[in-house]
């Protein structure tokens, strides 16, 4: 997906508004997937929901037709960590769904995931988001212009450590993102700070820390998109989009357009 050779898109300010606009529609579109979800509907259903929501915002998704992605969402349930193909599995109380979503408007992309719990969760799994989340926006308050990229995961890494002995997943990372959903430079959720390209104002990137409950193995399904914790112990994952400017980290996925 990356080449070294690769260098970092440099957006400008109308731009990045583009990108806001994307990432309001996956905010909106999120905040009714968690609004609507209830034990009982399959992750098909999910989709169902995600696909009307973006077209009614006059978006188009990004993950449909992605190198032969055939959903408009990424639904992960459990033990699934991420690329989850919606389909007939059935949404129970006690479960925590991640749902990945992307939208694309005149031609700029926003990208955003949230993990849902669903009714009465185990209290472990909800501690797990509830850190996962934390991470993330560790993570994203880094994105600021003179900062290094490493910067970023080790934020992540740190709040993750810090908070019990969870798994944090490796070979999945956040991306640049701009004018294409996944763009260099990728964005590792550990690592030594200090390290890496310099932040500067026009940059985006994509922050996805991805943990787990147990140990940080995975493994990809048959189906050749779904990722699956090795130990079958459930995973959260939370991303968001942020633009760097002038001003600070500029969060363009969240409903308020949060600035840091």
């Amino acid at each position: 997906m990356f080449r070294k050779s690769e260098s970092i898109e440099i957006k400008s300010v109308d731009e990045i508004a583009l990108m806001r606009e994307a990432g309001l529609v996956v905010a909106k579109t999120l905040e009714t997937l968690r609004e609507q979800i209830a034990p009982g509907m399959t992750t098909a259903d999910l989709d169902s929901i995600a696909r009307e929501s973006i077209s009614s915002h006059g978006a188009t998704p990004s993950f449909l037709g992605y190198y032969g992605f055939p959903a408009v969402i990424c639904t992960s349930v459990n033990e699934e960590v991420v690329h989850g193909i919606p389909g007939e599995r059935v949404i129970h109380d006690g479960d925590i769904v991640s749902i990945d979503c992307g939208a694309i408007v005149e031609g700029w992309h926003g990208d955003a995931a949230i993990s849902i719990l669903v009714g009465e969760v185990d209290p472990r799994v909800r501690e797990l988001s509830e850190v996962t989340k934390a991470a993330l926006w560790a993570g994203l308050a880094q994105a600021r212009e003179g900062h290094r990229l490493s910067d970023i995961g080790n934020a992540v890494e740190t709040c993750i450590r810090d908070s019990g002995d969870y798994g944090i997943v490796e070979e999945y990372v956040g991306h640049g993102i701009g004018s294409a959903m996944h763009m260099h430079p990728p964005v590792p959720n550990y690592g030594r700070p200090g390290r890496g390209p310099r932040l500067e104002p026009g940059m985006a990137l994509a922050i996805e820390p991805m943990a787990t409950l147990g140990q940080p193995s995975v493994a990809v399904l048959a189906d050749e998109w779904t990722v699956v914790t090795a130990d079958n112990l459930p995973a959260a994952h939370w991303e968001h989009t942020v633009a760097i400017t002038d001003d600070g980290p500029w969060v363009t996925t969240s409903i308020e357009g949060t600035r840091l």
